[in-house]
């Protein structure tokens, strides 16, 4: 745990934290289970949502397996669209209120496992897709209560969605990324198999992979969960956010989520045999997700909103079976460097052990206790350093971004304040538009 000056409370600050999680089932072979832990729910007619190409896996087929042999009715939707839309979560959506589910399984990286909580959420209870979709861009309606039981799978190291509450697709018509967010959405169980991911190519395993590593930094830099007002009087506290800032649970997660990305993500990216490495990523992904589902993310994954969704040219490697987008963890990475040497300053301490963490030289100790900034320039360091040797693109410019493109990038950005408001400084609009600058080329 942290020193306890991080966590210090106010008179009127929060002293409370809240843990939610799925149940978990970790290991290879797991996914063998599947049919067995539907069963146990109660599940008979069970969706199985997934994407074209991981339906024609080994995976697809273990888990129709199962569900066989559970004896369970399968009817299987494959159309996930990789990096969802607003436009493929409604035709999932048409297919699950056609259905007559009483369950739902989902098999692949985090775009499948959304649009399963989205198809589950307007069967159970239809309405505008935007008006369960976060404030500013949607009205933000709560969810009105429990959906049907939804086990995750998920065949990528990275997002973390099967362990949270948070379903993200991309608003076409705006241009930006965006998500509904409801304790109801989250999978009953995770169940998580590292032998999904063998045959992963390494672009994939990146992009992924990175993603894992800034959803654990950003929730381990967050600002504490003390720093929010408490919610209403002692007696009646009311219902504390998604996201309620940095708590000694979501630490403990998050620091030994960097500690196994550090160590394997350059490994799994570099050889497709070395499952020694691409086990310790899933179980980093798993973690993080628990982790900042629990603390909230800010201001990378806010900026890489209008990254995704404003772009939709650039073919990033390892996807090339599928329309051109920037996939999610190389929307959220590019834009890490910059953001943590912007609040590196803020929490000094956080920001060195989380380089520290990662692998930095020992070195970044004394970077870190000198002058100011000097914790999120090693951090930064770090991670350009692990960019390089995965052959991620060197900046936004290499994507297809350039100065004339920061007002946008920064419109929507600036949209997402439920990410901004877990920063650990606040963050304005011309702040995100030097961001941007600093995000077009590390090298």
């Amino acid at each position: 745990m942290d020193k306890p000056v991080y966590y210090a409370a106010t008179e009127t600050g929060e002293k409370v934290f809240q843990v939610a999680a799925p149940g978990l089932k970790f290991g290879p072979g797991a996914l063998a289970e599947v049919g067995g832990d539907a069963r146990d729910m109660g599940m008979k007619r069970v969706a199985l949502i997934t994407d074209a190409n991981v339906g024609a896996t080994e995976s697809a087929v273990v888990v129709m397996e199962s569900l066989n042999k559970a004896g369970l009715d399968v009817a299987v939707y494959d159309q996930s669209r990789v990096e969802p839309t607003d436009s493929s979560f409604l035709q999932a959506a048409r297919f699950a209120g056609e259905g007559n589910f009483d369950g739902y399984i989902s098999l692949g990286g985090g775009s499948a496992i959304d649009t399963a909580k989205v198809a589950n959420l307007l069967a159970c209870y239809p309405d505008d897709l935007m008006a369960y979709v976060n404030a500013p861009i949607g009205a933000a309606k709560p969810v009105p209560g429990p959906v049907k039981p939804h086990i995750a799978c998920p065949t990528t190291c990275g997002t973390g969605s099967e362990t949270t509450q948070v379903a993200v697709f991309d608003l076409v018509a705006q241009q930006v990324k965006t998500g509904i967010s409801s304790k109801f959405l989250r999978p009953v169980l995770a169940v998580v198999d590292a032998t999904t991911i063998d045959s992963l190519p390494p672009g994939i395993v990146a992009a992924t992979g990175f993603d894992v590593l800034t959803h654990a930094i950003e929730s381990y830099t967050a600002k504490p969960y003390t720093a929010r007002p408490r919610p209403g009087s002692p007696a009646a506290p009311g219902p504390r956010p998604p996201y309620q800032g940095a708590n000694p649970f979501s630490d403990m997660g998050s620091l030994k989520a960097i500690k196994l990305g550090g160590r394997y993500l350059v490994r799994a990216v570099r050889a497709r045999t070395d499952t020694e490495a691409r086990d310790g990523l899933m179980l980093a992904a798993t973690l993080a997700g628990m982790s900042f589902g629990n603390a909230g993310v800010h201001i990378p994954h806010a900026m890489s909103y209008s990254v995704a969704g404003l772009n939709h040219t650039y073919r990033a490697p390892g996807y090339e079976k599928v329309d051109p987008m920037v996939p999610h963890g190389i929307s959220v990475v590019l834009n890490a460097p910059a953001a943590f040497r912007f609040t590196g300053p803020v929490a000094p301490e956080r920001h060195l052990e989380a380089a520290l963490a990662l692998g930095a030289e020992a070195d970044a100790r004394k970077m870190g206790g000198g002058e100011a900034g000097g914790a999120g320039e090693a951090l930064a360091t770090r991670l350009i350093a692990m960019m390089k040797e995965t052959g991620l693109a060197p900046g936004l410019a290499e994507i297809g971004y350039g100065e004339a493109d920061i007002p946008a990038l920064v419109k929507g950005a600036y949209a997402q304040q439920r990410l901004l408001a877990q920063a650990p400084c606040p963050v304005s609009e011309d702040d995100l538009a030097s961001l941007y600058r600093a995000a077009m080329k590390y090298w």
